[in-house]
C-alpha cells in the first residue's frame, strides 16, 4: 500500500528540501573560478621563460597571435609607471568553451620585469592612473620570490584588450643589488582557450585526425555529447577515435580516411604572441650632470658668439680710424 507524508513530516522536511535545493543550484547560480592559465604554468614551471627565450605558455596556446607593450624608455628610481600590454582580437568571433558551446574570449598575460620591479601598492599609485588601471587585484606575482613577473587572467577579453599595470621602480640607493642601466621586459599575451592540456593531451578546442587509415563505418553519438568514429582498416581491424563535444566533424559514413587525417575542423579562433621591450633605470644624478654639461655648452656657445661680436666691432673701429 503506498504511503503518503503526513503534513507534519513535510514541515519538518522542509528545511532539508530547501538545502538541497541550494546545494544543487548553487553551482549554477556562484560558479567557481576556472582554474586555468596562468595556474598550469605556475604550478609546472618555477621560472615562465625558457632557455630558448619562449614563454611557457606557448605549450598550450599553439595559435600564433600578435601582443604588443608599450613602456617609458626610461624611468626614475622609486617612480610609479604604467605598462601598457596590448592583445588586439576580432571582438565578433567566438571560441568553443568547455562546455562545446560558443562564447566571447578569454584573456591572459604574463609580464617579466627586470628584477625589483614590481606592481605598485595602491597607496602609490596617483589618481590619475587608477582609472586607467581598475582593479589592482587582477595583477598578481608569479610567485611569492618573484614579484618582478606578473601573470592576468583569465579575464573577459571585451573589457581587457588593454591591460594597464601601474609598475614601481626599485631604487638601488636602497637594494645594492640593483644597478642604473638598460634591462628587458618580456610580454607574453593569448587570447582564447589553449589547444593542449598540463598533460599533453588535447582539449575540445582543437582538431582531431584519424588515429588509423582505413574507411569510416560507424559515427556515434554518446550520451556525454562525445563522439565515436569507427575505422576499419584493410586486413578487418576497427579502431574508435573519440571526438570530444566542440569540433564539428568534417566525415561521414564510408568515407575512407588516411592516417592523420582530419576528422573535424579546427575550432580555435585564439592564440599567443609575446613581445620583448628596453627599458633604462635611470641616475637622477647622471641627469642633473647631463644638464649642467648642457647647459655650460650652451653657455660656452654664447660666450664665443659674444667674443667674436665684440672681435669684429674693434675690428671695423680700427679700419674706420
Amino acid at each position: 500500500m503506498k504511503k503518503s507524508l503526513t503534513p507534519a513530516l513535510m514541515k519538518h522536511l522542509l528545511p532539508v528540501f530547501a538545502i538541497l535545493a541550494f546545494l544543487l543550484t548553487g553551482n549554477l547560480a556562484f560558479p567557481e573560478a576556472a582554474a586555468a592559465y596562468p595556474y598550469y604554468a605556475q604550478q609546472a614551471y618555477d621560472n615562465p621563460r625558457e632557455a630558448t627565450g619562449r614563454i611557457v605558455c606557448a605549450n598550450c596556446h599553439l595559435g600564433a597571435k600578435p601582443t604588443e607593450v608599450e613602456v617609458p624608455q626610461s624611468v626614475l628610481p622609486d617612480t610609479v609607471f604604467e605598462a601598457v600590454v596590448k592583445i588586439p582580437y576580432d571582438a565578433s568571433i567566438q571560441q568553443v568553451l568547455g562546455n562545446g558551446e560558443k562564447g566571447p574570449l578569454n584573456v591572459g598575460a604574463v609580464v617579466m620585469l627586470p628584477e625589483g620591479f614590481k606592481i605598485a601598492p595602491a597607496e602609490r599609485i596617483p589618481e590619475e592612473m587608477k582609472e586607467k588601471v581598475g582593479e589592482v587585484s587582477l595583477y598578481q606575482p608569479y610567485s611569492q620570490d618573484k614579484e618582478n613577473i606578473i601573470v592576468v587572467g583569465p579575464l573577459p577579453g571585451e573589457q581587457y584588450k588593454e591591460m594597464v599595470l601601474p609598475v614601481l621602480s626599485p631604487d638601488p640607493g636602497m637594494d645594492k643589488s640593483i644597478h642604473f642601466g638598460k634591462y628587458m621586459v618580456h610580454v607574453g599575451g593569448n587570447r582564447g582557450r589553449g589547444q593542449i592540456n598540463p598533460d599533453g593531451s588535447k582539449t575540445n578546442n582543437n582538431a582531431y585526425s584519424a588515429s588509423t587509415a582505413g574507411q569510416v563505418t560507424r559515427i556515434a553519438k554518446t550520451e556525454n555529447d562525445t563522439y565515436e568514429v569507427t575505422i576499419q582498416t584493410e586486413d578487418g581491424k576497427t579502431a574508435v577515435d573519440t571526438i570530444p563535444f566542440g569540433p564539428d566533424l568534417i566525415v561521414s559514413e564510408g568515407q575512407a580516411v588516411k592516417e592523420g587525417e582530419a576528422l573535424t575542423n579546427n575550432p580555435n579562433v585564439g592564440g599567443f604572441g609575446q613581445m620583448d621591450a628596453e627599458i633604462v633605470l635611470q641616475s637622477p644624478n647622471r641627469i642633473k650632470w647631463l644638464m649642467a654639461f648642457l647647459a655650460a655648452v650652451m653657455l660656452s656657445q654664447i660666450l664665443l658668439i659674444l667674443k667674436k661680436k665684440q672681435v669684429e666691432k674693434v675690428q671695423a673701429a680700427e679700419m674706420n680710424f
